[in-house]
């Protein structure tokens, strides 16, 4: 662990690094949040029933999905 500490304190201005991908983290999931709080009530519905359509055809070309 002592090689990895030593690495990281080598570079110059490491500790705002981890600040940055928080604040970036913050700002992508707020943004999630008001999108889905601001989605219309029908496009809710369309996308709630989009697995569950039916005439989606639906194959695998992989075996062990076959039953």
């Amino acid at each position: 662990m002592k090689i990895v500490t030593n690495t990281l304190e080598s570079i110059a201005q490491v500790q705002w690094f981890p600040i940055i991908g928080l604040i970036i983290f913050l700002i992508l999931f707020v943004f999630l949040i008001i999108k889905v709080v601001k989605m219309e009530k029908n496009e809710v519905d369309v996308l709630s029933r989009m697995p569950l359509e039916e005439g989606d055809d639906v194959s695998f070309n992989n075996k062990k999905f076959e039953q």
